[in-house]
């Protein structure tokens, strides 16, 4: 006779042991079912970290349970020769462990990949097996109360967005009205560091591996030792504790310059006064309401300004939830946009980090240590190179999702295709956030490192990001000059003879070709 009532599919980022997957669990007559994947996207593959992170965490959660008394069928990437799991054979693996272990239900959550939570619903819809669901509580505002918000609006506006959840999470609001006088304090977070740098910088946390995380690092560095990053490097909790330990830290000794420096690029110092915290979020190690409550309780106690909380409540409960609103709601159609028709491949440096601009060189010099660049390096370096550049939207998501530890599809996606290479035409931005090295110049010390002048646009010492805005500007003038947001750039473009811009385009026509000559696959992981 079966005795095994339910069986409880926990993907590799739904590790809230407080979650609805796993807090009325009755270890008499439930299991639970895991199983590590490693996918590679086109082009590369992923960072070592990215599967040290999964993979530890997912076995400090399956240790957890085994010793509640919970049966865990797990499926370990070093079970065997290729042991490890895709995503798209891990649908397939689900249904024969179902069909072996005769549930009399499967429970599964809200997936954040689109295609992954389609294929799982696939896989178990011709058993004779009951589908227990759950929404995704970890976030704060479901799918339908997105898709709801977003009716009837012609336009999608974080801001507009990020107020309304102020007001239904009561977070940083004072007698109906937000606290400090205004919702947003951005323009007081662009600050950029003088001459002498951002001086004594405080150290970040470090969680030293414990066995089950050398375990993991030891596989990763033996069979997947060629790609990106290395495994030894690894310093990431892994566990709920480590994840509050890791909040803790940040409260307490960098949320009150976060505000002031969040937009400033020092080469050499890529963590500076930012969180890190997305990994731990996005695991569902940590949980976004005490991070909104440990910050406005800085305020509170005079520990931290206005400006730095209301900008770190505005990335976790505006534009975090935002994103995945704007996923859900779009998806599938949203991974097929290019609205810029742009088609290229990433050149080779965005995989080793081999470059001669000091900028990309310093950004991809942290993601390929830390797995980690914060969002302006995201941004306004490596995504505005890749954009101006003409880089395939979808290509680079998939760029993005193999080497950040923190990507997931419904935070990457719209991110990098939408947000960063204006893939999806305005959805989720107004404007492509295209700039010049003028803005790098302004924001960084890399400019005075590099042997590019970032006020030249052609010549031998032209800054390739000058060069190619302009081009860039040039080549969407029919598309884009419209947009009233973009005016100041088109009117200056509309300044340069039709020498001046057939020399530019000559010159990034040149750089493409460079570039895409040294775009070897053997150099890309």
């Amino acid at each position: 006779m079966n005795t095994l009532r339910r069986l409880i599919v926990v993907q590799a980022d739904q590790l809230d042991r407080n979650g609805p997957l796993l807090s009325d669990i009755d270890p008499a007559r439930d299991a639970v079912w895991m199983a590590e994947t490693v996918n590679q996207p086109a082009g590369g593959a992923p960072h070592q970290q990215r599967l040290v992170l999964y993979w530890s965490a997912m076995r400090h959660l399956r240790d957890a349970l085994r010793q509640q008394g919970v049966a865990v069928h797990y499926h370990a990437a070093d079970a065997g020769p290729g042991a490890a799991l895709t995503d798209t054979t891990l649908p397939g693996q689900l249904a024969e462990d179902l069909a072996a272990l005769g549930p009399a239900s499967v429970v599964m959550m809200e997936s954040g990949d689109w295609s992954l939570e389609q294929a799982l619903l696939e896989c178990i819809e011709p058993l004779d097996v009951a589908l227990e669901w759950h929404r995704d509580r970890h976030f704060m505002a479901s799918r339908e109360a997105f898709q709801e918000w977003a009716s009837n609006r012609k336009s999608l506006t974080m801001e507009y967005f990020y107020r309304s959840m102020r007001k239904r999470h009561d977070v940083l609001m004072e007698g109906g009205q937000p606290r400090g006088g205004a919702w947003n304090f951005d323009k007081d977070n662009r600050a950029a560091f003088g001459a002498g740098g951002p001086g004594d910088l405080p150290g970040h946390p470090v969680f030293e591996p414990d066995a089950t995380t050398q375990a993991v690092i030891a596989l990763v560095a033996e069979r997947y030792g060629h790609f990106p990053g290395r495994a030894a490097d690894f310093d990431q909790p892994v566990t709920p504790a480590q994840a509050e330990t890791a909040l803790d830290d940040f409260i307490r000794h960098r949320l009150p310059a976060f505000g002031t420096w969040q937009d400033a690029i020092w080469v050499g110092e890529p963590l500076l006064y930012h969180a890190r915290l997305s990994t731990s979020l996005n695991l569902h190690l940590l949980d976004p309401r005490r991070c909104l409550a440990r910050a406005e309780a800085a305020l509170d106690a005079g520990a931290a300004p206005i400006n730095a909380v209301e900008g770190f409540v505005r990335q976790i409960l505006g534009w975090r939830e935002f994103i995945r609103g704007v996923y859900w709601l779009r998806m599938p159609g949203y991974a097929e946009l290019n609205a810029l028709d742009h088609q290229a491949e990433l050149p080779a440096f965005f995989w080793d980090g081999q470059t001669d601009m000091a900028c990309v060189a310093d950004a991809m010099a942290a993601l390929l240590r830390h797995g980690y660049a914060h969002h302006i390096q995201r941004l306004m370096v490596l995504g505005l190179f890749a954009q101006l550049y003409g880089v395939h939207p979808y290509r680079f998501h998939e760029w993005h999702a193999a080497l950040y530890l923190d990507a997931a599809d419904w935070v990457s996606l719209p991110n990098a295709l939408g947000m960063s290479q204006f893939g999806d035409g305005g959805v989720v931005g107004t404007k492509p956030y295209c700039a010049s090295g003028a803005y790098i110049d302004r924001m960084s010390n890399a400019c005075s490192q590099c042997r590019f002048n970032p006020r030249e646009a052609v010549g031998e010492t032209a800054c390739p990001f000058t060069t190619l805005y302009w081009d860039f500007l040039d080549r969407h003038e029919a598309q884009l000059a419209g947009n009233r947001r973009l005016q100041f750039q088109f009117r200056n473009l509309q300044r340069k003879s039709e020498d001046q811009r057939a020399a530019i385009r000559a010159q990034a026509e040149s750089l493409r070709s460079r570039m895409g000559a040294e775009n070897d696959p053997a150099t890309k992981g």
